[in-house]
């Protein structure tokens, strides 16, 4: 095994460097949550849906724009409200729990490689956590998979902690504890998918080792009824206040999503593969380290420990590939096993100059970003702002220089043998890069967002004017405007809860027409071509707002 030089192991073990690491680590990774609109679909609708907590106060039945929404299960929206109300309604709060999320993952991580290999490993590993690019994007995106992440890899570093040697009888009942809790957390976050994911891997784990052994130490009564306890009230409340959301969230949301193609998210049975590719960025070239062979010496329970992490994230890849939904983020809970999986590979390293050129592959994406970002124009539809394009090109430069930096940085400690100094150099390098580039995207987002078309409306409008939506949907425009908005002729993932309540929306255009005539105030956001059909019917209106697919209005 590889020990690095005297001198950068004495400049690890300084007792102020690590906390020093960790602190700068927080303020890279939360400071720039606030400093992009949010975008439509996903990071709006799920404002969308804590600002309707705060706003009614009702912390049982989920809401989205005033409409019952039951896909997903409500504690991330119960942490957004509470932001909310802490901290005030904008973009950082917003994005506040994923943020948090995503850095809690990287610190279990690292505490965990830190308990399993030693302090060294630890750093490693929350280095390589920390400048994982599928970690860092869907930690600073507002959706539900960093929280889903967050509480799944808790699970997973719960089950490696409590399979170590030498422990207490306690120790190990304590570490198991938390695991269920840690599952109930990810019911709570995202459905049952927290359960299907940690059961898999323990059933595959055992058959792979021929011993149910790690099955039987789960403490299965205990076990399930702390899940219960803290899982199970909120299922239940909202079930008696409201009949059809078991078979809805349980029957259509699950089943139906994974075994059909009822929401239309088909891939072909590679998709995720070029995503973990990119996702696993810059450590992507060390993936072929998972199928060298084990050392024959390591004791039972550290092949038991590497067997968990192989069948963890191998699960979480097949499981989501055979699935007729697919989404580019469902794959991220296998992430946090790779992290592992790749920080015990190292351990194994006889020379760290031998890693030099591992820096090549990023190295030449970065490098291939800085050079063709001046010709994005050419890639982007037509319509496009110059500015925007000009600011993502511009952000690409510069994520792009940072990381070459870092990169020639630590091409020159893993020289030295300074391995860990080196890795992480490069994972903030790449984090840094990566969120310069996400920044640089808000320009070009825009069009993707009511932040600007809201600034427009919010003056001309009261608390009482009703504001419609018609023919489209922004999913960010409720959160902008902070109020919902009345849909007109527009269903998609509304349709269930359109059927159970009726009243709170217009199914038609030709009955929208006189309900706008005969009010003496109100306001619309629609598409352009909506927009001339009004016209043309001689509906009163003034435009207030408009871009190159839609439109604002308002009356008088």
């Amino acid at each position: 095994m590889h020990t690095e030089t005297t001198p950068a192991a004495g400049v690890m073990r300084r007792q102020w460097l690590v906390p020093a690491l960790l602190a700068l680590l927080a303020l890279i990774w939360l400071v720039p949550l606030g400093g992009r609109s949010l975008l439509h679909t996903d990071e709006g609708r799920y404002a969308t849906l804590s600002l309707n907590i705060l706003l009614s106060g009702d912390w049982i039945t989920p809401r989205l724009n005033g409409l019952l929404y039951f896909e997903k299960p409500a504690l991330q929206y119960w942490i957004g409200a509470t932001a909310f109300l802490l901290l005030g309604i904008n973009e950082f709060t917003a994005r506040l729990w994923p943020g948090l999320a995503g850095l809690l993952t990287v610190f279990a991580i690292g505490f965990t490689g830190w308990r399993l290999w030693g302090a060294q490993a630890g750093i490693r590993a929350l280095a390589i956590a920390a400048g994982t690019t599928w970690i860092i994007a869907n930690s600073h995106f507002l959706t539900l998979d960093a929280g889903l992440g967050l509480f799944l890899t808790l699970v997973l570093c719960a089950m490696l902690l409590a399979e170590r040697t030498g422990i207490s009888a306690r120790t190990q009942r304590n570490w198991v504890w938390c695991a269920w809790a840690s599952m109930a957390g990810a019911v709570l976050s995202k459905g049952l998918v927290g359960v299907v994911i940690p059961c898999g891997v323990l059933v595959i784990v055992c058959l792979w080792q021929r011993d149910a052994g790690l099955l039987r130490r789960m403490r299965w009564l205990s076990g399930t009824l702390i899940f219960l306890a803290i899982a199970a009230p909120w299922f239940v409340l909202v079930s008696l206040r409201n009949p059809a959301f078991a078979e809805f969230f349980f029957i259509h949301e699950h089943f139906a999503r994974y075994l059909t193609n009822v929401h239309q998210r088909e891939g072909a049975w590679w998709y995720y593969l070029p995503l973990l590719l990119i996702g696993l960025l810059p450590w992507t070239s060390g993936l072929p380290w998972l199928l060298l062979r084990r050392p024959a010496a390591q004791p039972s329970r550290q092949h038991e420990a590497l067997r968990l992490l192989l069948a963890w994230a191998g699960f979480v890849f097949i499981f989501f590939s055979i699935s007729h939904s697919k989404l580019p983020s469902y794959i991220l809970p296998m992430f946090p096993a790779l992290a592992l999986l790749l920080t015990e590979r190292l351990r194994h390293v006889a020379s760290a100059t031998a890693l030099r050129w591992h820096l090549a592959f990023p190295a030449l994406l970065w490098m291939a970003a800085l050079v063709l970002s001046p010709q994005l124009q050419r890639l982007m539809s037509p319509g496009v702002e110059p500015q925007a394009v000009a600011q993502l090109a511009l952000g690409l430069q510069v994520g792009a220089v940072v990381f070459l930096a870092g990169a020639g940085l630590a091409w020159w400690w893993l020289g030295q043998q300074r391995l860990t100094a080196a890795l992480v150099v490069v994972a903030f390098a790449h984090l840094v890069a990566v969120l310069v580039a996400m920044q640089s995207y808000d320009s070009y987002g825009q069009a993707k967002s009511a932040a600007r078309l809201s600034k427009v409306l919010r003056p001309l409008i009261s608390a009482d004017t009703p504001v419609f939506a018609v023919q489209d949907y922004d999913q960010t425009l409720p959160f902008y405007l902070g109020r919902n908005v009345i849909l007109v002729n527009y269903v998609n993932e509304f349709e269930f809860g359109e059927k159970q309540e009726p009243q709170r929306w217009i199914p038609t255009l030709d009955a929208f027409v006189p309900r706008w005539q005969a009010l003496p105030k109100a306001a619309a956001y629609m598409p352009l071509a909506t927009l001339q059909k009004l016209q043309e019917r001689g509906l009163p209106m003034r435009v207030v707002f408009e871009d190159r697919t839609r439109a604002v209005v308002v009356k008088p």
